[in-house]
């Protein structure tokens, strides 16, 4: 792989939500649960700017605040900044990926073609 070149990358990861959001109040178990995501696609994309697709925020809310979602599958894409006075290049964007199973799932690179 080049060096120069592996900045725009698309990664399908399995969040744990239930060990992150263990020993939290109630009441903030899914605000915790979203803001659980966001810092791991920081940590695992290494950028400070991250966009959450509409359709993870419904699947993390849809159990209501109490019952955030134990797993959650994610496609974590990293993107060029197309706004020239962002103080960041590359941004990077979550989206859900729909599985029926959580059994066996790895993290796995996703061709963007």
């Amino acid at each position: 792989m080049a060096p120069n070149k592996p900045d725009l990358v698309s990664r399908d990861y399995t969040i744990h939500l239930a060990k992150r959001t263990h020993k939290t109040t109630f009441k903030s178990k899914t605000p915790k649960a979203i803001k659980v995501i966001r810092d791991f696609a920081e940590k695992a994309m290494k950028t400070k700017d991250v966009r959450l697709d509409p359709k993870v925020n419904k699947e993390v809310w849809k159990q209501g605040v109490r019952n955030p979602p134990k797993r959650i599958r994610v496609r974590l894409s990293r993107k060029r900044n197309e706004d020239e006075d962002a103080e960041e290049k590359l941004y990077t964007l979550v989206q859900l990926v729909e599985v029926a199973s959580f059994k066996g799932l790895q993290t796995e690179t996703v061709d963007s073609a």
